[in-house]
């Protein structure tokens, strides 16, 4: 009925400026409108990936590279990094990783870096979790549906290893692993990947949350994590 209303609502809006009002018709409209921007990627694969990784650290997220079945030192080394160690997860994140999440990592010993000691981890997942029980944690891991060079975007949606919009907008360290072959070079390749999920809640998030609404002061963590980190599964 909802749906209806919203409908009728249009109709009659479009019948008010003169356009069309019946749904087959603004579908041959929007079916005649002139498409001759870029559309498909003009650019090889190693290039989308290096575009992608150059447009994520000009947006202050922090890029890492690893291979098929590296993806668990992979998340250990960067949380290490990090000084992190309770996380939560979206339900399927391991199915969607093909590996599972690192329980413990023993960094190298290092001059002036770690001292060698274990760092152990805790993933804790999502079920229905409260904000307030989210903001307890310190960082979310999540994988991406798709993830666009040509913006540095990464597209997330409400599915098993990524989960809930919520999980990854309210803890403040973020932790994205992204598949090669799930970035595309531009915006129209990344719908028409999206178009069989469209009914599926979906975020577009580009580099760590940031604004300057107040005062030009730009402020990060305002609507989001203030540290993105990204692991390219190459």
């Amino acid at each position: 009925m909802a749906m209806d209303a919203r409908a009728e609502v249009l109709g009659r809006i479009r019948k008010a400026v003169g356009g069309a009002s019946d749904a087959a018709a603004v579908r041959a409209e929007w079916a005649a409108i002139s498409r001759v921007y870029t559309r498909a990627a003009t650019l090889g694969r190693e290039e989308i990936l290096d575009l992608l990784e150059d447009r994520l650290r000009d947006y202050d997220a922090h890029v890492v590279r690893c291979g098929p079945g590296e993806v668990s030192g992979a998340i250990a080394a960067m949380l290490a990094e990090r000084g992190k160690r309770r996380f939560v997860v979206p339900a399927g994140i391991e199915g969607w990783l093909g590996e599972a999440l690192p329980a413990v990592y023993v960094p190298p010993i290092v001059k002036d870096t770690m001292d060698g000691a274990p760092r152990r981890f805790e993933f804790v997942t999502d079920e229905g979790m409260t904000a307030a029980e989210m903001d307890g944690f310190e960082g979310v891991v999540t994988g991406c549906s798709v993830a666009i060079a040509e913006t540095g975007t990464i597209v997330l949606q409400v599915v098993p290893g990524q989960g809930r919009r919520a999980i990854t907008l309210i803890p403040d360290y973020y932790l994205c692993v992204v598949r090669a072959g799930d970035v595309v070079e531009t915006v129209p390749e990344a719908m028409a990947r999206l178009a069989l999920t469209a009914g599926v809640a979906t975020t577009f998030i580009s580099g760590p949350s940031a604004t300057a609404d107040i005062e030009m002061t730009r402020i990060k963590g305002v609507h989001g994590p203030r540290f993105l980190d990204v692991i390219l599964v190459a």
